[in-house]
């Protein structure tokens, strides 16, 4: 049975031929394939807060296969791939509560985007700050896969929605209401884009600069939602930005949620991509012989979700 396992700190995946069904707990799922994420390469790296599982260990903290009963499952759970061997295996155990069933058609590749990267956009929208169709919503960070989901999730609510990011042409298929790229004055720019008054809700993938300028541009009681660190991992926040303007701040993981919640979000976004409600820019497959090539392009930015076929 092939496995990919990391076997020394900071070192590359092989791909090697074990006997034995890596992981634990009730349900044995045969894995058809599996997507790249930056935690992979962060723990496999040791950059990853929650540390590295003992080596050598099995990558991956998503896949999609049949469990035991033959249904098409999505597997993915806290600790697998980060505190216990992953799921970048032919065959795996795993405890029943990281086992998801697909629903209806959708294919290999929307179940997987819709995993990691796409509860990381969806949640924040529709579960922990909850938009409505009188908000005003500023994506911090539209131009990646959770951005993306955030800003068709808050479209999908009737919101008002402004995207923010680096790469903004990548915004152009997205329908947003307002695109701001991230040079400049900020403060006024956040501002402008929802007509001088400012975002009711922010979901904010960047946290740095980006989230502090947002801030100090909100509406009266805006909602924030953190999701990532990629402007930095510190922030400079002045308490007339949240408390003069009763601004709460809510931080998101997939893995803190319940459950029932997390497999009920799944569930909700794989049936909306999969009628083509939301869309994921730039998916693409690759054989596992092109592992290296796969993970390199992970560790250098991939401009894309990349999948991998056993």
């Amino acid at each position: 049975m092939r496995a990919v396992r990391v076997h020394e700190a900071g070192g590359a995946p092989s791909v090697d031929e074990v006997e034995d069904v890596p992981g634990g707990g009730d349900v044995e799922v045969a894995v058809e394939a599996f997507t790249l994420n930056p935690i992979d390469v962060n723990v496999a790296r040791g950059l990853f807060y929650g540390g590295t599982p003992p080596l050598p260990y099995v990558v991956g903290v998503e896949a999609v296969g049949r469990d035991d009963g033959g249904r098409r499952v999505y597997v993915n759970g806290p600790g697998i791939g980060i505190g216990r061997d992953g799921v970048w295996a032919e065959r795996v155990r795993v405890p029943a509560s990281a086992v998801h069933e697909v629903p209806g058609d959708a294919s290999d590749e929307l179940a997987l985007a819709s995993g990691v990267a796409g509860m990381a956009g969806w949640m924040p929208v529709v579960w922990r700050a909850d938009v409505r169709a009188d908000d005003r919503v500023l994506v911090l960070g539209a131009t990646g896969t959770a951005g993306g989901v955030a800003v068709q999730a808050a479209k999908l609510r009737g919101a008002f929605v402004v995207g923010a990011g680096r790469r903004t042409q990548a915004l152009n298929e997205l329908e947003v209401d307002g695109v701001v790229d991230l040079d400049g004055d900020l403060d006024a720019r956040f501002r402008d884009a929802f007509g001088g008054e400012g975002p009711t809700v922010v979901i904010d993938l960047l946290w740095g600069e980006p989230l502090a300028a947002a801030l100090r541009a909100a509406a009266q009681g805006a909602r924030v939602v953190n999701v990532g660190q990629s402007a930095g991992a510190a922030a400079t926040i002045t308490s007339n930005s949240v408390r003069g303007k009763q601004a709460v701040i809510y931080g998101y993981s997939n893995y803190a949620l319940p459950p029932d919640v997390f497999a009920h979000g799944y569930r909700q976004l794989v049936e909306h991509a999969a009628a083509g409600r939301v869309g994921f820019r730039a998916l693409e497959t690759h054989a596992l012989s092109e592992l290296q090539d796969v993970w390199n392009r992970e560790l250098a930015g991939p401009g894309a979700k990349l999948v991998v076929r056993f």
